[in-house]
């Protein structure tokens, strides 16, 4: 009776921090009308029913006992009153407590929430509830740090009433090194480690154990967290706030080009034992400008999904795992990997962070995992952001700064420059002025014009938002065929360097140009491409896994493929004379559009309109 009596106390209290949750505005890309999963979600109207007749019991209680991070639990419902519409939430932390909770001055949030749900299933999902009012339904959670507990809600989404709550379960270590994400330094034989712990440096210090072999080495880690009001509005700062954890990176240097090392994290407790995680190996990186087979991945917007059926991300990011599952099982032939915006999809519900660098884990933790800064990542009215919308539910970049590395020069502004063998990559940031005359203007222009055409032929652009040309219908109805203000003034940067492909995300689908400068196609050519490079490839990528976005029905004539579907690009180079670009479906792997460059470097050099150096006829 006594224990029962704590669970009612409190869900009384869950239930009256509910009350101050109001539904978010829709958090959208191009054209799109669908809103954060987790903003459905009406439990600003929660009332209290609960009965001693509905039980709820998850099992087992203690997850990870041989070290997994991600586990299936069992969660039984028997509900005497069943209904189409019930449905399971999942809470983590599971003990709310308004105790804990930071007072906010956020007028929508009286009283406060500490905490969103992370995710929730119908309870019908199981087919024979509503008839025997019985279900056992799998959940799988991952390792973030606390325990959790489930609830069982009547009357929908929009007028939920509280009936049943479970026991708690946690895993062995909540606190275990987990979701380790790979990125190239700002040296070619560097390798950075990011991952995320529970461990402070108060309690244990964070390095990586790595190296050739047997012979291994060890690396120090510095050590980053971020708090509540490093958020910069709701509902990051409110509703969808959880502590994110530490954020620990290692730099492992001096690497040997094209060689396999292993690693695994590790903290020293104050006790001084040890807390491993898995063992992991990549390869480093070629030496700029060496010849050898090297194969890039290209996407954008792709998020998160559950792979137990949690209806939250059914029809947010349909294809994300498509996506992921097709990266893993060709992971094998790829080298490099660059997710150009839009990654997480979390819009300020924080325990969304978790799940995504799980999902990506198999991949990130074995070849770079390179990000660029997206809306859904940064913008925020006055927060310095280009745009003034609430894309990214007030996280403005501090998520996506802290928990993946990139070789910036400024965390907090997202351009940088990369190598990997024979390709340049410039990455922008659509995020921040790009304008002439801006800093990061001259950022990119250096970027361009620092690539050595000789070792390093393939010299890629890229940027979240469309900055060159895309059909998509709501592009079509400013038309502009761009994001405004766009290639105005990079086109001539694009061409004076002879950039070959320019790649974006935030539209939803697929589709490539011709070879184009100043809106008029170049060469006639569709497959194959040789010679002087007269204009710039731009390719839209950002079916990586979100909702589609519908293109115009006229097709402009620079637009040679156009593909309403997820999927991504993998680029080949086999030499610096050959390159294959291939653009393969999310679902199935195959290949469904395709050409190839051949040229010397003297077609580099060519002069072509817009792009020549002055001359003189002196002698």
């Amino acid at each position: 009776m006594e224990e029962r009596s704590s669970y009612l106390n409190f869900f009384r209290v869950v239930v009256l921090l509910l009350l101050g949750l109001r539904t978010s505005s829709a958090f959208c890309d191009v054209g799109s009308t669908d809103e954060q999963p987790l903003s459905k979600i009406a439990m600003h109207k929660v009332t209290l029913g609960l009965r001693e007749s509905v039980t709820i019991r998850a099992s087992p209680v203690v997850l990870g006992l041989q070290g997994e991070d991600t586990e299936w639990v069992t969660v039984n419902i028997v509900n005497p009153d069943p209904s189409e519409d019930d449905w399971v939430a999942v809470f983590s932390p599971a003990n709310f407590n308004a105790s804990t909770c930071s007072p906010v001055n956020d007028e929508d949030q009286t009283p406060y929430l500490c905490s969103s749900p992370i995710k929730y299933k119908y309870a019908n999902s199981s087919r024979t509830y509503t008839k025997t009012g019985k279900a056992s339904l799998k959940f799988q959670l991952i390792n973030q740090r606390a325990d959790f507990s489930f609830a069982l809600f009547s009357g929908g989404l929009s007028n939920p009433k509280l009936v049943a709550e479970s026991n708690f379960i946690s895993f062995a270590n909540p606190k275990a090194p987990l979701y380790p994400r790979l990125a190239q330094g700002k040296s070619w034989n560097e390798m950075t480690v990011t991952w995320t712990s529970g461990y402070s440096i108060d309690e244990a210090v964070p390095f990586v154990e790595w190296g050739k072999g047997e012979t291994q080495t060890q690396s120090p880690a510095g050590t980053l967290t971020i708090d509540q009001n490093s958020m910069c509005g709701s509902p990051a700062r409110t509703v969808g706030w959880r502590d994110p954890g530490f954020i620990h990176t290692s730099f492992l240097i001096n690497l040997w080009p094209n060689s396999v090392y292993t690693y695994r994290m590790g903290h020293v407790l104050s006790n001084g034992s040890y807390i491993w995680s898995k063992s992991y190996s990549f390869k480093s990186s070629p030496y700029p400008g060496q010849d050898s087979l090297q194969r890039v991945i290209v996407f954008g917007d792709m998020g998160k999904a559950e792979r137990d059926g949690s209806n939250e991300y059914s029809d947010y990011q349909p294809g994300a795992l498509n996506t992921t599952d097709q990266l893993i099982k060709d992971l094998k032939n790829i080298d490099i990997v660059f997710h150009i915006g839009d990654l997480s999809y979390a819009n300020g519900y924080i325990s969304q962070w978790d799940q995504f660098t799980s999902q990506v884990e198999p991949i990130a933790s074995t070849v770079p995992y390179m990000v660029a800064s997206g809306n859904h990542e940064r913008d925020w009215p006055n927060s310095g952001s280009f745009y003034e919308n609430t894309d990214s539910g007030g996280e403005c970049g501090v998520l996506a700064e802290t928990m993946f590395y990139f070789p910036a020069e400024n965390r907090a502004k997202f351009w940088y420059s990369t190598d990997y063998g024979m390709f340049h990559f410039c990455i922008a940031d659509s995020e921040h002025d790009w304008r002439e005359g801006t800093e990061q203007y001259k950022f990119i222009e250096h970027c361009l014009a620092s690539a050595d055409r000789r070792k390093q032929p393939w010299l890629i652009f890229a940027a979240h938002r469309v900055l060159g040309y895309s059909s998509n219908s709501w592009y079509a109805q400013e038309g502009s065929f761009e994001e405004p203000m766009g290639r105005e003034s990079l086109q001539k940067l694009w061409q004076k360097y002879r950039v070959d492909i320019a790649f974006y995300g935030h539209v939803h689908n697929y589709e490539r140009t011709c070879p184009i400068y100043q809106n008029q196609c170049v060469n006639s050519d569709k497959s194959h491409y040789s010679g002087t490079v007269k204009g710039t490839i731009h390719v839209v990528v950002g079916g990586g896994g979100s909702h589609l976005s519908e293109f115009t029905t006229a097709i402009p004539k620079w637009s040679i493929y156009r593909d309403y579907d997820w999927g991504f690009v993998k680029l080949t180079a086999f030499n610096r004379s050959s390159l294959l670009f291939e653009y393969k479906k999310s679902r199935d792997g195959k290949v469904y559009d395709s050409f190839t460059i051949s040229r010397e470097y003297k077609d580099v050099l060519a002069c072509v309109h817009d792009s020549c150096e002055p001359t003189t006829l002196a002698s």
